[in-house]
């Protein structure tokens, strides 16, 4: 039988939820971590007025976004639990609600910005949320990509990842990728290529406009 990757994903991040701000380890928010700092640097001396966080967790780059830029922040994530976290910060001008990455319950053109840090992995399907991320940016807008799947031994090593993730864990992980072929799925899908970088060895990130 099939894998049901969107329950996988909800009940560990539902679980790890309490604990996952200060469990700074790699099944944790270490890579999620550097993910937000990546963004938050990129997006320092930005102009925007809304930013919409998929898999947002607990709200931790809307907490280090708020406190440099005002804006209007929104939070979604698959886990009700995550989302109860980032509501207990009390962030200003933020919104948390439970949603999915393939079905954005927001129209078209809404936001100057979309971003998704260390979540895309938990998706089965690649094209969906890119094409929701771009339906909801409006002309002009970024969508910023950072992901787990460069790896020291390149394609080799995200195809074995994957392979594992998708045969044997139980954490949802089930779409490993790396920065060429996100690259290629996201200009595809409409995006154009701001930025393409290796973060560290094993993060990378992309910066698309609309």
């Amino acid at each position: 039988m099939a894998k049901d990757y969107i329950k996988l994903s909800k009940e560990w991040f539902d679980k790890q939820a309490p604990v996952y701000d200060e469990t700074d380890t790699i099944l944790y928010s270490k890579f999620g971590k550097i993910s937000c700092q990546y963004i938050y640097e990129y997006l320092k001396n930005k102009d925007y007025h809304n930013l919409l966080d998929i898999g947002c967790g607990t709200g931790y780059l809307i907490q280090m976004l708020s406190k440099e830029k005002e804006a209007e922040y929104i939070g979604l994530d698959l886990s009700p639990q995550m989302i109860q976290q980032a509501n207990h910060k009390n962030i200003p001008n933020a919104k948390f609600i439970e949603g999915r990455s393939d079905a954005l319950p927001f129209e078209d053109n809404t936001f100057d910005v979309v971003t998704c840090s260390q979540s895309f992995h938990h998706y089965p399907e690649t094209n969906p949320p890119l094409q929701e991320a771009l339906r909801v940016l409006k002309k002009g807008g970024l969508y910023i990509l950072s992901d787990t799947g460069v790896g020291p031994f390149g394609m080799v090593g995200v195809k074995l990842d994957d392979f594992f993730y998708r045969c044997f864990a139980t954490t949802g992980d089930c779409n490993i990728s790396y920065l060429k072929k996100m690259k290629k799925d996201m200009m595809k899908n409409g995006f154009e290529i701001v930025e393409a970088k290796k973060v560290t060895t094993f993060i990378y990130a992309i910066v698309g406009k609309k």
